[in-house]
């Protein structure tokens, strides 16, 4: 599965702190060595070198008293919180635990996110099985709350233990099965019999559940209970809906678990989470996983039928978008509508209130509704359990097109083909509508058809008060993490597809200058003529793989001693070094790293060597070389740090020889920074944009932008910086137009490694002497960058690639193919925000 780049940038972070947190580990493990009683916050510390713009770090302790490192990914619905969580395993098996096995708990809150997320990772082909046993090395267990598992599982498997939130929001000790006395984990616990082995295990794990002290020879005796048990394995806690677990007693309960780490998945989380990563609605729509805009029909009819037969007849034009779209693409869409009643209960059909089945009734009398097309979804009733709920729905066998449900979808449910809301409850009727708007915002396939029926979502009522539904919608979208994306709410008062959209046009003084203005880019000769540059086509296809230099790997101090190997592998504690040596003792006696080690050492190295028979050739080399420098079973005890190590040496190795094959095609004159005339598109600013009628972006001080190339700019096309830019901007008398580039839509620059740079801003300046019509002269490409990022890797990168966009825009012939550009300048460049203002006084100065 590929990754869109809001997860890739969400994993970096992650791996960032991961790396972080061991590195403090590290240092605080060496100080208590020394004594003196040093107690090192070294969680919080990682955190301020990882995230110093953030809000400062929470503090948590784990049931012993010591730190526990938690943090937050603020996702919104349908950003693939679950997959990431699963990359997340990954990382902190390599980074912090420095281990393939173990304990995960993974604590979901409802009980249709429970078995939504048990049939996944349970599926050995579902995307999420996959990177488990990816992380694993296909050695993946998943047990439920009434499971029992024993040591032997967990020393050779990565395990998932699957628990609801109210299973582990313990009021009292004895109210759970989890906290009681189970036969079922006595693998973990001394024999009853062993007396000073349960002082010795009390000693070292004090917060332990005992049964209550007896005088004489039995004294203390540790519960072998599933409680007990988590708390000796110290897991890695994966909350879904973090949001829903900071109550005193599940805070509480879940920290008594002694976890090792807790990382919150949450679209709305609450203040005092440590958020590490924060997703915004904006960027799941620029990777095309929702369908938006959002149209609100608000039918006046007094009669709920006719709102209902609104929708009837809406779905039914969807279903006809979907089959000539299928006609032309092969890809099959059946629209779904959900059917918001009052009342579902077998006794609660009465007068004055729509009933599930009543809304039946009516659909069957539609001559085009057939009986298997209608299902109702309670909770008594679930007539989708046939279709696995949202999965089998997609199925091309399942006939569903019409779900009515009264809460019973509200979490924990997501199909991509539910395009259509319809709200029947009474006008003054407080049932919940805000939990269902996310339910249909999932784009199918993640990806747009470009038709725009199918691209967008519907929502149908009747007699509400206007400001009270719009109230209730942008609430549901700010419950879904989605509230940048207010503005793509179309209110409208029929079925129309899409009312209140406006065609944002250019400025009429800007049209004849744009005409001709062409944007530079890396273009590669095809046959006769030229074309863009792809990554995978012509960057990554001719990275000389035989040329990666990974020897670097044969210096890892596997065979130092004991304070040199704490230095470099980030502090694992004894705990891990154990787990690490049964690693190695899981495949033969002779603790050996053989064929299915070098198998999963290329399966790990996919995302950045794509080929697997080279990752192979590279795992299996390396590692034979350093059983020939060490012993074998020193090479096999540190089988993961290797693998994470040879990993980060792949990649940088990949981007360095990335830049080479760059360097070298542009060189041969194979590849050329250029600008042509033809019919790309993506390298000429646009004539007209289609958009919602949404809020207006003002300056600063309030007044309109008058240089903007567009008679308008949406309010939700600007954060904070680029508001500052913008008006900046818009301010000066040497500035002839500027234009907010959109991101996955417009320009864009191909470097040599693979996502694309979309920068924020195209401006342009008026000559000194305007002669002969030209109205600008120069042209800037730049990009905005916060304080928190100024620094980082990826901006870097953004820099280098923009130097040599700049160098090669001074070249005399770089406009050959367009006359109109070659009296133009080209600049590329990066704004910091810690120096914006100086940095754009200069840039004008020029």
């Amino acid at each position: 599965m590929i990754l869109k780049e809001y997860q890739v940038r969400a994993l970096a972070a992650v791996r960032e702190f991961l790396e972080q947190l061991a590195t403090w580990r590290s240092k605080e493990a060496r100080l208590r060595e020394l004594g003196g009683g040093f107690d090192l916050d070294w969680a919080r510390e990682a955190w301020e070198r990882t995230s110093p713009a953030r809000p400062p770090y929470q503090s948590r302790r784990n049931g012993l008293g010591e730190v526990l490192p938690s943090f937050c990914l603020k996702i919104p619905t349908g950003g693939g919180k679950t997959l990431i969580a699963t990359k997340i395993i990954d990382l902190a098996n390599m980074h912090f635990r420095h281990q393939q096995h173990g304990l995960v708990v993974w604590v979901v809150p409802t009980t249709q996110i429970y078995h939504q997320t048990l049939r996944a990772l349970t599926d050995r082909h579902h995307p999420y099985r996959r990177q488990l046993d990816l992380a694993s090395g296909g050695k993946t267990l998943i047990f439920e709350k009434s499971s029992s598992f024993r040591r032997i599982d967990i020393d050779e498997h990565l395990c998932v233990l699957l628990l609801m939130l109210p299973s582990a929001n313990r009021a009292t000790k004895e109210q759970l099965r989890m906290f009681r006395d189970s036969g079922a984990f006595h693998t973990f616990f001394p024999v009853e019999d062993d007396v000073e082995g349960h002082e010795r295990l009390l000693q070292s794990m004090p917060n332990l559940d005992t049964f209550p002290r007896t005088v004489g020879f039995w004294r203390c005796q540790v519960k072998t209970s599933l409680g007990n048990t988590l708390r000796l394995l110290r897991p890695l806690i994966i909350l879904d809906e973090g949001h829903k677990a900071y109550g005193h007693i599940a805070k509480k309960t879940l920290e008594s678990f002694n976890p090792c780490m807790i990382v919150e998945l949450s679209a709305t989380p609450p203040a005092q989470a440590n958020v590490l990563v924060e997703i915004g609605g904006s960027e799941l729509n620029a990777e095309e996983m929702v369908k938006l805009d959002l149209h609100i029909m608000n039918l006046s009819s007094v009669s709920w039928q006719d709102t209902l037969l609104a929708a009837v007849e809406h779905r039914k034009r969807l279903e006809a978008e979907a089959r000539m779209f299928e006609r032309k693409t092969g890809v099959y869409i059946r629209p779904i509508c959900l059917i918001q009643v009052e009342r579902t209960g077998r006794e609660q059909r009465r007068r004055g209130f729509v009933h599930a089945e009543d809304v039946r009734e009516y659909l069957l009398r539609h001559p085009e509704v057939s009986p298997d097309e209608v299902a109702v979804k309670t909770s008594q009733t679930d007539e989708l359990k046939a279709s696995s709920d949202a999965e089998g729905l997609l199925s091309r066998e399942c006939p569903i097109r019409f779900i009515i449900t009264k809460q019973a979808l509200q979490e924990g449910w997501d199909c991509s083909f539910a395009y259509i809301l319809t709200i029947l409850t009474n006008p003054s009727s407080r049932c919940a509508l805000t939990q269902l708007v996310g339910r249909i915002l999932r784009q199918p396939y993640a990806k747009k058809t470009h038709v725009p029926w199918l691209d967008e979502s519907y929502v149908f009522c009747f007699r509400r008060k206007g400001a009270d539904l719009l109230k209730e919608v942008r609430k549901g979208f700010g419950l879904e993490g989605l509230h940048d994306l207010e503005g793509k709410i179309v209110t409208g008062g029929s079925d129309e597809p899409h009312p209140e959209r406006i065609v944002l046009r250019q400025r009429s003084k800007y049209r004849r200058a744009t005409r001709d203005l062409i944007l530079p880019a890396f273009m590669i000769r095809d046959g006769d003529g030229w074309r863009p540059v792809r990554y995978e086509t012509d960057i990554l296809s001719r990275v000389p793989w035989e040329d990666l230099d990974i020897a670097s790997i044969l210096d890892l101090p596997i065979g130092a001693n004991r304070q040199q190997v704490l230095d470099m592998r980030t502090g694992l504690d004894s705990t891990v070094r154990r787990s690490e040596a049964r690693y190695a003792l899981r495949h033969d006696a002779k603790a050996q790293v053989g064929e299915a080690e070098y198998y999963f050492a290329a399966s790990h190295l996919l995302d950045v060597l794509p080929n697997p028979w080279r990752g192979y050739d590279a795992a299996r080399g390396i590692f034979e070389q350093l059983q020939r420098r060490h012993s074998v079973e020193r090479v096999a005890e540190h089988f993961v740090f290797i693998l994470e190590h040879l990993r980060q040496q792949v990649e940088v190795e990949r981007d360095k020889l990335s830049r080479r094959v760059f360097a070298e095609l542009l060189e041969s004159g194979m590849m050329r920074f250029l600008v042509v005339a033809d019919d790309l598109g993506f390298n000429r600013l646009p004539r007209q944009i289609e958009a919602p009628l949404g809020r207006q972006a003002n300056r600063e001080d309030g007044g309109q932008y008058l240089l903007n190339l567009f008679e308008r700019t949406q309010e939700d096309e600007l954060n904070g910086l680029e508001n500052k830019v913008a008006t900046y901007l818009d301010q000066q008398e040497r500035l002839f137009f500027w234009y907010r580039n959109r991101s996955r839509k417009d320009y864009y620059v191909q470097g040599w490694k693979r996502g694309r740079i979309y920068a924020d801003f195209i401006f342009t300046l008026k000559p000194d002497e305007p002669h002969d019509g030209d109205q600008f002269h120069q042209v800037f490409v730049a990009e905005t960058k916060g304080i928190h990022i100024e620094h980082s890797e990826d901006t870097q990168y953004k820099r280098s690639v923009f130097s040599v966009c700049s160098e090669h825009a001074k070249m005399t012939d770089w406009a050959e193919f367009v006359p109109a550009m070659r009296s133009k300048v080209m600049r590329f460049e990066i704004v910091d925000e810690s120096e914006w203002e100086q940095r754009l006084n200069a840039l004008l100065s020029t």
